[in-house]
């Protein structure tokens, strides 16, 4: 008999779990709530919010910020047997049922906090059988849920007026805090609130609030809740509070995460509350300044080095400007770099053994394949050390070294450094893409001069934390805008970068840039003492589009753009101008006397002697020599040959060869070795230099070969050229030649034409049609050109 019941009872219970599990099956748990997203700065605090889908202020409280306090408050004054019931208190019901039924005391509907979050999450007419089913989902409810869930979504939910929904909401709009950091005051005044949203409104009924905030206060104390210095300190704290706008620090960034994490509830960003607020402030104030030059926009990122973290974003001047376009995000906008990727290029060239720091690179009108790059300044140098071609800028030295270097070498490098527009448009990319012919962002240049302060080591830049206690949500957070945990790949340094140039090279690029003078800085140097000490590097975009200015030192790289989002121009928009101005201003609020801990020279670096005139190692008549940096086993060891020794005749009349030099009556003498178009430079500018004498007229041997034949610099070859027949437009020629040569004879279409001096430059009026171009020199060597020329009538 006993057996029979035990099996009747199991049998019993078995079909009412399956009921109860068939309920909840049909019946599913109401999702969760649709919250506003927040975007966080590292240390927490809210920087940006927005409503949710339904227009409300929902911001999620997370579990760590209900304090004791506030968890205190709530279950005293809602649901003092909360944590003991199974989301229906059975006494309340009972307590509630007979004050309704016989008028004594107060009217109750004996809600816990659990039926609350039910009837919250379902809003419903409150009925009866509503009432019931209430009941049956707060079972349901504590069935799924932790007791400091329900609570969480309690405090979640609870409305607070208007379309201020939950305690984080409430906190953040009216006490402009987050819950953890609110007074006992203020935690007692969000948490009587609910109960009464329309009467007891913040902002506008503060008299009332005030009442019964102190009531419940003195109701709490005299229960031992809290201590009585505290609620006695609480009750003289005033309460003087009004409605807040939502936090709207770094809007782009903001925006761009939440779009990037659509099911994020909270998103902590890598930004720095007060950096970010300096920043915009900065550059807001900066660019009002610049309204009357047709300035209206700038764009600012700032780099924690040794972190990689975006520390501020700001990715316009004014986010709601809109008559300058201010929701652009001047940060991700593909603009052109100007000379900004010139260190790069010059470390690049180091770490291939191609220059140093000190070798002379030609500076002088030079036609690289059709292609005439001209300095910022419209002048040549004729011969400058790499040292100084980057200081200054210049931009001949810069497209000569990227010949040598190869634009897919460079272009390459700039793949793994995540330019995405060169990685586009690779094919396309030519010698320009060293003077702004490609696009970049802000955010790819900022990251490869953080390449260049980590030595040599490249990183993604990051945005934002990766999950930790300080975010929340569903939909986790991962991908690029993390730190990579997993196991580095091979070929990657122990920072988990990829290794683009070498120590070394990164430090000589730094050294060079750490030598321009600071244009915020007086004549006299004694005011810098506590200003950080920064290398730099300025660019300005054809046609002063854009203004570039990036600095770094061991802790920050700073990232400027400043211009038009439409595109406008301005005389006055150059990088040094105009964008470094802010660049140190930014500076100098970031690291104001921080510790000026600078670069040191690594261990595979070295010095050497190197002759003053060339930059290469000296060779026998090199008397001015002065120390250079080199990397051992990787810089060329080219001996040097600025002067080169002739032989004379004894009146210093003419030169002669080794076939033509006589037993007796000649000098040996040193004469400057200078590349041809150099020397064509010094003649066309009337430099002074000691020039060779001619060759001995006597001499029958046809001297040199193919490689010292002249260089035809215009027309150039395989060129269309469109002439106006009316206006009587004729045609260049030019060309750079061996210093030996004295003149040059020109041919049309195997026609002579005329004889001109070496660095003579010859107009004349071509047919229609094809033309070979001929220029041979007194030495006998030739060089052909083919072109085509057409007329418009």
């Amino acid at each position: 008999m006993n057996r029979r019941f035990a099996l009747r009872l199991f049998a019993g219970v078995g079909l009412l779990l399956l009921l109860l599990l068939g309920l909840d099956w049909a019946f599913p748990v109401p999702p969760a709530p649709l919250y506003s997203p927040i975007v966080l700065a590292q240390d927490g605090t809210v920087l940006h919010a927005y409503l949710n889908p339904t227009q409300k202020w929902r911001m999620k409280t997370e579990l760590r910020e209900i304090t004791p306090v506030l968890r205190t408050a709530i279950l005293e004054k809602e649901d003092r047997w909360f944590r003991w019931h199974f989301g229906v208190n059975p006494g309340a019901l009972v307590q509630a049922a007979g004050r309704n039924l016989f008028g004594s005391g107060r009217t109750t509907g004996a809600s816990t906090i659990t039926m609350q979050v039910a009837r919250l999450l379902e809003p419903k007419e409150r009925t009866l059988p509503n009432k019931l089913l209430e009941m049956a989902r707060a079972v349901q409810l504590e069935a799924h849920y932790s007791k400091d869930e329900i609570l969480q979504l309690y405090l979640n939910l609870v409305p607070y007026g208007g379309n201020v929904e939950g305690v984080k909401s409430a906190a953040l709009l009216y006490f402009q805090q987050t819950p953890d950091y609110l007074s006992l005051a203020q935690t007692v005044t969000l948490a009587i609130i609910p109960n009464r949203p329309r009467g007891l409104v913040l902002g506008k009924n503060n008299a009332a609030v005030l009442r019964e905030r102190n009531r419940w206060l003195r109701r709490f104390g005299a229960a031992g809740l809290f201590p009585q210095q505290d609620v006695e300190d609480a009750l003289l704290e005033p309460l003087d509070v009004q409605r807040h706008p939502a936090p709207t620090l770094a809007p782009h960034l903001s925006r761009r995460l939440v779009r990037q994490f659509p099911r994020q509830a909270i998103i902590r960003s890598s930004l720095q509350r007060s950096k970010q607020s300096k920043a915009e402030d900065l550059t807001l104030g900066y660019v009002r300044r610049l309204h009357e030059l047709g300035i209206s926009q700038a764009a600012v990122l700032v780099v924690n080095n040794r972190t990689r973290q975006v520390e501020a974003y700001v990715g316009s001047a004014d986010f709601r400007d809109f008559g300058s376009q201010g929701q652009n995000d001047g940060v991700v906008a593909v603009r052109s770099p100007g000379s900004t990727l010139k260190p790069f290029l010059y470390a690049l060239a180091m770490d291939r053994g191609l220059v140093t720091p000190k070798q002379m690179l030609p500076d002088v009108p030079t036609n690289f394949q059709g292609y005439r790059p001209e300095n910022f300044d419209k002048r040549c140098n004729g011969e400058v050390t790499l040292e100084r071609a980057l200081a200054y800028s210049l931009n001949i030295p810069a497209v000569r070294v990227l010949n040598q270097l190869g634009v897919p070498a460079f272009t390459e490098k700039l793949q793994q450094a995540g330019f995405q527009n060169v990685k586009r448009n690779r094919a396309q990319l030519g010698l320009s893409s060293i003077l702004g012919g490609c696009g970049a962002s802000l955010e790819e240049l900022t990251g490869l001069y953080v390449t260049l302060a980590d030595a040599g080591q490249y990183a993604p830049l990051r945005f934002a934390s990766p999950p930790g206690p300080l975010s929340g949500g569903e939909g986790e957070p991962n991908g690029s805008l993390f730190q990579n945990s997993s196991p580095l790949p091979e070929g990657r340094g122990p920072g988990g970068g990829v290794q683009l140039i070498s120590e070394s090279a990164a430090f000589l690029a730094t050294d060079i840039l750490a030598q321009l003078t600071r244009p915020d800085l007086p004549l006299g140097a004694a005011s810098s003492l506590r200003l950080p000490k920064v290398a730099w590097k300025t660019g300005t975009s054809y046609g002063r589009r854009d203004a570039w200015s990036i600095g770094y030192n061991k802790q920050y790289t700073v990232g400027v753009w400043v211009g038009n989002f439409s595109g406008q121009g301005s005389p006055a928009l150059t990088g040094a101008d105009v964008a470094t101005p802010l660049l140190f201003d930014l500076f100098n609020a970031l690291a104001y006397n921080s510790p000026n801990d600078w670069f040191v020279p690594p261990a595979a670096l070295d010095f050497r002697l190197v002759c003053a005139e060339s930059g290469l190692v000296p060779g026998e008549n090199c008397p001015n020599q002065v120390i250079d940096y080199f990397l051992p086993n990787v810089s060329n060891g080219l001996r040097c040959q600025h002067v080169r020794e002739v032989l004379v005749s004894a009146d210093g009349g003419f030169t002669y060869c080794r076939a033509c030099a006589p037993a007796a009556g000649y000098r040996r003498e040193l004469y400057p070795n200078l590349l041809p178009e150099v020397a064509a430079f010094k003649e066309a500018q009337g430099i002074p230099y000691r020039r060779l004498p001619p060759h001995n007229p006597q001499c029958q041997l046809v001297r040199g070969g193919p490689e010292q034949a002249p260089t035809i610099t215009s027309p150039t070859a395989n060129t269309e050229y469109v002439l106006n027949k009316r206006e009587q437009q004729q045609l260049l020629l030019s060309c750079t030649t061996d210093s030996e040569v004295r003149q040059v004879h020109w041919y049309v279409n195997d026609q002579f034409l005329r004889t001109a001096a070496a660095t003579e430059r010859v107009f004349f009026r071509p047919q229609p049609g094809p033309l070979k171009i001929s220029c041979a020199d007194d030495h006998g060597r030739n060089t052909d050109v083919l072109v085509t020329v057409t007329e418009l009538e």
